[in-house]
C-alpha cells in the first residue's frame, strides 16, 4: 500500500476512535429508526423520500465497516 493510501485509511481509523464519531453514529441510528416508521407516511412520494433518507443514513452508519473491509481487502491483495 502506498503512503498516500495508508494515510487515507489511518485518517479514517483515527476518526472512528473519537467520541464524536460514536455520538454521530448513535444519533443517526436513532434517526433511522424514526424515519423507518410507516405510521406518519403521507403518500407514495413521502415513502420514496424516506427510502432515500434511510439509504443515506445506512451508508453513514455503516461507513466504518465499509472502510475497514476495503482496507482489509487491500492488505490481503498485497500479501
Amino acid at each position: 500500500m502506498d503512503k498516500e493510501l495508508e494515510t487515507y485509511y489511518n485518517n479514517y481509523f483515527d476518526l472512528f476512535l473519537t467520541e464524536g464519531w460514536k455520538q454521530l453514529v448513535g444519533e443517526l441510528s436513532t434517526n433511522a429508526q424514526q424515519v423507518n416508521s410507516l405510521e406518519t407516511v403521507k403518500d407514495e412520494a413521502d415513502m420514496h423520500f424516506r427510502k432515500g433518507q434511510l439509504n443515506i443514513l445506512a451508508n453513514i452508519i455503516n461507513f466504518e465497516s465499509l472502510i475497514e473491509n476495503a482496507h482489509k481487502n487491500i492488505e490481503e491483495d498485497n500479501d
